[in-house]
């Protein structure tokens, strides 16, 4: 698979481009560029202020997942999946304190990577693509949300059947 296809099936794949005509989906492949991580990489965490601070990243092939210590001990929050988004609070401008996870590639992977700055050079030109775009975020985040939200339920259920008892 030739780098351009693999852009184009990750936007396919992905909340980002749900909204978008083909030829937007081009416009928007243009700006993004893809970087291989090895199994064990870093791609994004807490207080990183390296030049991915502000980049959204966007799963081509591999395994990758998001973790956090809590509670003093490291819990996988979610595997992504191909067109599944990481670095999204840096992308909309959030500060790197603000990130709780650590996103790590579990196995060698591909990962498309759209930087803020180049995104934004398509307000002027192409502001149809930034909207529905960030509204493809939101529905990323809002998934993200309601499955964490799930998750809560599940735990205080089982937390209650067994009497308070865990």
């Amino acid at each position: 698979m030739t780098t351009d296809d693999l852009i184009l099936q990750a936007l396919r794949n992905s909340t980002l481009s749900e909204e978008l005509r083909d030829s937007e989906i081009d416009a928007l492949a243009g700006l993004i560029a893809v970087c291989d991580f090895a199994a064990g990489d870093v791609l994004v965490q807490p207080g990183d202020n390296s030049r991915m601070k502000d980049t959204l990243l966007i799963l081509g092939s591999g395994e990758v997942e998001a973790n956090a210590v809590i509670g003093g001990e490291k819990m996988t929050l979610h595997l992504l999946k191909p067109g599944d988004l990481a670095g999204i609070i840096g992308f909309v401008g959030g500060s790197a304190t603000q990130v709780s996870a650590t996103v790590v590639a579990k196995t060698d992977s591909k990962v498309l990577l759209l930087e803020r700055a180049r995104f934004e050079s398509l307000l002027n030109s192409q502001p149809a693509i930034v909207y529905y775009v960030m509204r493809g975020i939101v529905r990323h985040v809002h998934g993200i949300v309601r499955r964490m939200n799930m998750q809560s339920v599940e735990m205080s259920n089982y937390i209650y059947k067994q009497g308070g008892r865990y």
